[in-house]
């Protein structure tokens, strides 16, 4: 196809989806999520490049309601790969493909055909939501991208999230939340800044902590599915973890830790030695970076059933199998089929990612397999587990980076 008859990008239909998805989810987000959206009223005719953090599911529709007209946001290859529903959401607002966890070059190429055409591109740069309310890793390579894309770069802060709808819960908690643009850094500014002058200010402008006790967020299953981000007891070490209403028992040792309306945690007849989820995480990774995986190459580590779907990226997803058995081992991953043992070894693998609340994602030999366990189901431990292995074989063993 000549260049003269490329299909554009941009269609008249996407700002209609935009203002009708505006009038619809708009209000129902409002009310869903009590946030405070500031619309950006100096967006003006221009395009933008916004940068965003990453709380909720819903973040998307929040810079939807700030920016007036199509905004096209960068997404993972899991929303092109469930077939009608994926097809009607690119009839309809066009999102940017970009595989997780690669450099993708098309990603680019496509960010680089959208805003040539006049488009407003919205990016995470996070990658993922948040497991412990603070702003996860980026990845320096938005810096680069930005340059290349030469547009007025307008950072999103999103604040509150954590506490309305942390990643591992179902519920959506009554507090309040606020979206707004925190700053523009505009092409004239940045055109002569280093990349790690530029990366630093992106990352403070978006960066977020919410392990402060800065207001309350009730709900009655405040601690339901904690244990989707948690598998290390400060006690027992690695464990597994049950949660009921506003407490999260560890299956080991018994202890019972209560989340209360302030983010906070408190043990229930003992000093627990964390005082938000964000404490506890970063020892669970503290700890897991320290980990010796050669005491589990023979004896796994987690047994769970889940059921198995291969993924045809862009198209589809093939259900293989439910009653699955899967096993994490220091070096690998197995599924048991009945008498078929699909050997899932990390150097074979070459990412792991975990989607949504608790959906695995695992990239092996060409292949893209997909996990689905109950909703107790823990996906962030093989991540962890996975790149621990990935630092102690690449020769460095104190490397901070878990996947997220």
């Amino acid at each position: 196809m000549s260049r003269k008859n490329k299909k554009k990008w941009i269609l008249p239909r996407h700002r209609f989806a935009r203002n009708l998805l505006a009038a619809t989810l708009g209000v129902y987000t409002r009310i869903r999520y009590n946030i405070k959206i500031e619309r950006f009223r100096e967006q003006g005719d221009r395009q933008y490049l916004i940068l965003m953090n990453h709380q909720t599911g819903f973040d998307q529709f929040y810079v939807g309601l700030a920016f007036r007209g199509a905004v096209y946001y960068l997404a993972s290859e899991d929303l092109f790969s469930n077939g009608w529903t994926s097809a009607v959401i690119k009839y309809l607002v066009a999102p940017i493909p970009i595989r997780k966890q690669t450099t993708d070059v098309k990603a680019v190429l496509n960010c680089i055909r959208v805003a040539k055409e006049g488009g407003t591109i919205a990016i995470a740069p996070e990658g993922n939501r948040t497991y412990s309310g603070k702003t996860e890793y980026m990845s320096p390579s938005i810096v680069p991208l930005a340059k290349k894309l030469g547009l007025p770069i307008a950072l999103f802060r999103i604040e509150g999230g954590y506490g309305v709808h942390p990643r591992w819960s179902d519920v959506v908690r009554r507090g309040k939340m606020r979206g707004y643009v925190s700053e523009v850094i505009e092409p004239l500014e940045y055109k002569d800044m280093t990349d790690e002058a530029l990366f630093e200010r992106i990352e403070k402008g978006l960066y977020v902590n919410e392990a402060v006790a800065d207001g309350e967020f009730k709900h009655k299953k405040l601690a339901e599915y904690l244990e989707r981000a948690m598998y290390v007891c400060p006690d027992c070490g690695l464990s597994e973890f049950e949660s009921n209403c506003d407490i999260i028992t560890c299956k080991k040792c018994g202890k019972k830790i209560r989340y209360t309306t302030k983010k906070e945690l408190c043990g229930v007849g003992f000093d627990f030695p964390f005082r938000f989820v964000n404490d506890w995480y970063d020892y669970q990774s503290k700890y897991i970076r320290g980990y010796d995986l050669t005491q589990h190459k023979d004896e796994p580590l987690y047994k769970e059933t889940v059921s198995l779907s291969e993924v045809i990226v862009f198209e589809k997803k093939i259900h293989l199998a439910d009653g699955v058995g899967l096993s994490l081992y220091g070096d690998r991953i197995t599924a048991e089929m009945g008498d078929e043992v699909l050997d899932l070894h990390f150097d074979d693998v070459t990412a792991v990612v975990v989607l949504g609340k608790n959906k695995l994602n695992i990239y092996h030999c060409g292949k893209l397999y997909q996990v689905k366990g109950s909703k107790r189901f823990n996906a962030l431990k093989y991540v962890h587990f996975y790149y621990r292995y990935k630092n102690i074989m690449s020769g460095d063993e104190n490397a901070e980076f878990l996947g997220l």
